[in-house]
């Protein structure tokens, strides 16, 4: 039998593309070295039908080419050619009006372009089941694949540096802000809790554009962003409750806004940690102790991917998670009463107005030896259901029957 070749377009060369596309392809043609051949291709040509016809599966994220205009009717032509179309989507097509993209998607109607590819691909990809019920709303043919780890990858097999502080962390990108203004509370109460306790901040970064939109002519224009601009700012006077948890020196020198040594700062509160590549970015997790996981409560969360969970558990780490979407997947929470049970997690209610955050970061700085205990659990929650080889062996079998 002949092998399967398998096209894979990636969305980007960051995490999404990592994790989506190109980490999982590779894995597959790895593993099954007999059976599959995958083409790893970031720019295609959309002219030359003749090299679209020599392979059976072409799977896309989001849409094919960069162009959501002429996506769809590209999608069809392959379909009428015979290939099977496969549309990977890991989250969700509309984002809120209070996420930093959400005015240009909507301004330039991408939401309605990404459901327009998803009805006419032969089959869609997602990340949870609970996913993939909004996805069946408009394609039947969906099937999970979760975002895995290949527990061998340099970045998820360092250690954790020693401390004799309790130290939590948050390791994200930067359309969190509303999600982290659910913290605001916990750190304007750290202030007696400074000397036993840190906070990490992880993926500092002051790069980018701000593209304004005019509300009359919706004519778009494209600058340079300032440092103080930057939702990272913002999320750092979160961390630090507006300055007050650190400082007036380390203040001054983190307002230069440059990446320096900083290790005479080493013992304030808070900690700034600056991006890094994808391909390093989880070594952030040998930093902290403690993840922190906050999600407002809306469609855009509740179907996001179980990542944080997953990283987390393979660096072995506590975890204190908004108890919604998929923080409930793997979750189960580990108080009773004030007193550890078998659980693997701290989660939160957002009914009891997120006053939780405050109290198990507390607990956790009274008892620290219950955060290794939590990560222990944690890791034996994920480590065999979320591990790229397992979740490859699905992929195999899934592409197979297609053929």
């Amino acid at each position: 039998m002949s092998k399967i070749k398998v096209l894979v377009l990636p969305s980007d060369r960051t995490g999404v593309g990592k994790f989506r596309s190109v980490d999982p392809h590779i894995f597959l043609q790895n593993l099954y070295p007999n059976d599959f051949h995958v083409d790893i291709v970031y720019d295609p040509p959309m002219e030359d039908m003749n090299f679209w016809k020599d392979y059976p599966i072409v799977h896309f994220h989001r849409t094919i080419g960069m162009d959501y205009d002429k996506s769809k009717d590209f999608i069809e032509k392959l379909n009428a050619m015979g290939v099977v179309t496969i549309m990977d989507l890991d989250d969700y097509w509309l984002p809120t009006k209070d996420h930093p993209i959400h005015d240009l998607v909507v301004v330039n109607k991408i939401h309605e372009k990404i459901v327009a590819n998803l009805k006419v691909a032969k089959w869609v990809i997602t990340t949870t089941g609970l996913f993939a019920n909004e996805i069946k709303k408009h394609n039947k043919n969906v099937i999970v694949l979760p975002n895995a780890i290949n527990p061998k990858e340099p970045q998820y097999c360092d250690k954790t540096e020693k401390s004799d502080k309790l130290r939590f962390g948050w390791l994200g990108g930067s359309s969190h802000l509303h999600d982290l203004k659910i913290l605001e509370d916990v750190f304007q109460r750290m202030e007696p809790y400074k000397e036993k306790s840190q906070v990490y901040l992880c993926g500092f970064d002051i790069r980018g554009t701000v593209t304004e939109i005019n509300s009359e002519t919706k004519e778009q224009t494209r600058r340079a962003i300032k440092p103080h601009e930057t939702v990272w700012y913002m999320f750092e006077n979160i961390f630090t409750n507006n300055h007050k948890l650190i400082s007036p020196e380390y203040k001054v020198f983190l307002e230069k806004f440059k990446e320096e040594d900083d290790s005479k700062f080493a013992h304030e509160f808070y900690r700034r940690v600056w991006t890094r590549p994808v391909q390093s970015y989880a070594k952030n997790y040998t930093k902290f102790d403690v993840s922190l996981a906050p999600l407002k409560n809306h469609i855009f969360n509740q179907v996001k991917s179980q990542l944080k969970v997953i990283e987390a558990g393979f660096y072995k780490k506590a975890l204190i998670a908004s108890n919604l979407g998929p923080y409930t997947i793997d979750l189960t929470h580990s108080l009773n009463n004030g007193n550890f049970v078998d659980g693997n997690a701290l989660l939160v209610d957002e009914k009891r107005n997120h006053s939780d955050w405050f109290k198990y970061v507390k607990k956790l700085i009274d008892n620290p030896s219950w955060a290794e205990d939590l990560g222990e659990r944690l890791y034996e929650t994920v480590k065999d259901r979320y591990d790229l080889n397992i979740v490859t062996h699905t992929r195999a079998e899934f592409y197979k029957s297609l053929i």
